[in-house]
């Protein structure tokens, strides 16, 4: 162990390389201690993080009052299974349906969990109350979406790099452009054994692609029409990131810290992940009202470790953590003096092309085709100057820093993309 408490970054990243798996291209930084909006290397070098694990710590990194919780709560009792009952998972259940109005929740450890839960309710649930025929039910999803990496959920990507000799892939999902409520209504209209839609209100991986304003309420009012299922998968949009509560919010003008949605987008099933635990312990939940979820019953679906003492106990903590803080109210804020600010860089770049976003989720699109390294470089040299964030899709990178950050640290974080940017205008 003496050996691991003085590694370098070049050691661990050694040892990553010879006994880990080769499925992720990391950023060439060796993190070793986090807090707040900043993280730290083994050699001691400060940055910004401008990721925020893909907004699984919008509290910020190391929250106290989150990290209390799960100490409190692991020096009792970690672990019963649902073959029992515990403690907490009740008081949790109650906590998470009311703050965001729905009647039941299904706990679950990750993302990619969650949305394999929504689709076997959404299934279920078109059997057993829709009347489809069984093993006939379709959901509809986006074109270019990110769910996870299971088989299931990459049978209905079109990412190449995840599809690749994986294969069989699962039945039972059509494809349709993201933004289109045309398409939409099409294959509703065509296909009467649609079960659900399937919807990111905002693409992140695919470069944090905003829909249309009024996209997300027509789509709701379509699947109403055609008694379809709206699920939302809010992993990563959700929990104050986008500066509402909710992405699927986002049409509103309230920025209430309770908010759950208008009736006009208020999922049917909305899928939760990443910041339900502030980034401590893997949570995830799927939650429906009972119409819905009544559809599930014992031995149809399950997990060890789902609604766990410690996962419900983390989970109120950093809920609490968003609405006693007003991080929804601050992403927003944050999030049009980010974009206002780059959009005034951006007017006499040569690079960038755009910035697009809504609260603290946003990206820059480079002014290169998607096989170029010029993203990456610039990430590089972001790095060089404090400040980590990663490329997706080549040429675009996405800024996401925890919702914590104040002014003052967005300026600064601001002026280091700007003149990190400067170093490639004459490249």
């Amino acid at each position: 162990m003496a050996i691991l408490d003085s590694i370098t970054s070049q050691e661990a990243i050694n040892l990553e390389n010879q006994y880990g798996a080769h499925n992720y291209h990391p950023l060439p930084v060796v993190l070793t201690k986090g807090e707040g909006v900043y993280v730290w290397d083994v050699e001691g070098r400060r940055y910004y993080d401008f990721l925020s694990a893909y907004s699984s710590v919008n509290q910020g990194h190391c929250h106290p009052a989150i990290v209390n919780a799960m100490i409190a709560q692991a020096q009792t009792l970690t672990l019963t299974s649902r073959a029992f009952h515990n403690d907490k998972l009740g008081p949790y259940e109650e906590y998470v349906t009311n703050y965001f109005g729905f009647d039941k929740v299904l706990p679950m450890n990750t993302g990619a969990e969650a949305v394999e839960t929504a689709v076997k309710i959404s299934r279920k649930w078109a059997y057993e109350v829709k009347g489809i025929p069984e093993n006939e039910a379709q959901i509809i999803v986006c074109e270019n979406n990110f769910h996870g990496r299971t088989t299931t959920i990459i049978s209905f990507s079109n990412d190449p790099v995840a599809r690749a000799n994986f294969g069989p892939f699962t039945d039972g999902f059509m494809k349709i452009p993201y933004d289109d409520t045309e398409a939409l209504e099409a294959t509703l209209k065509n296909n009467p054994n649609v079960a659900g839609f399937l919807v990111e209100p905002i693409q992140g991986e695919a470069g944090v692609y905003v829909p249309t304003e009024g996209y997300l309420a027509k789509a709701k009012a379509l699947c109403e029409a055609y008694n379809v299922l709206f699920i939302a998968d809010e992993v990563q949009t959700g929990i104050a990131r986008t500066g509402r509560l909710l992405a699927t919010c986002g049409n509103c003008d309230c920025i209430k810290k309770d908010c759950s949605g208008t009736p006009e987008t208020k999922p049917d099933i909305l899928i939760l992940g990443k910041a339900l635990s502030g980034g401590v312990y893997p949570v995830s939940a799927v939650l429906a009202n009972d119409a819905i979820m009544n559809v599930i019953t014992p031995g149809s679906h399950g997990s060890t470790f789902g609604g766990n003492p410690i996962a419900a106990a983390v989970a109120m903590a950093a809920l609490d953590v968003v609405k006693n803080e007003q991080l929804t109210e601050n992403a927003d804020r944050l999030g049009k003096l980010f974009r206002s600010l780059l959009n005034d860089y951006i007017s006499t770049s040569k690079i960038v092309k755009l910035v697009r976003g809504k609260g603290l989720l946003n990206a820059i699109v480079i002014d290169d085709h998607e096989d170029s390294d010029t993203a990456w470089n610039i990430c590089l040299d972001l790095r060089d100057n404090g400040l980590l964030a990663k490329p997706t899709h080549g040429n675009i990178i996405r800024f996401a820093p925890p919702l914590v950050m104040t002014e003052d640290q967005l300026i600064d974080c601001v002026n280091i993309i700007t003149n990190s940017l400067k170093n490639f205008e004459t490249k």
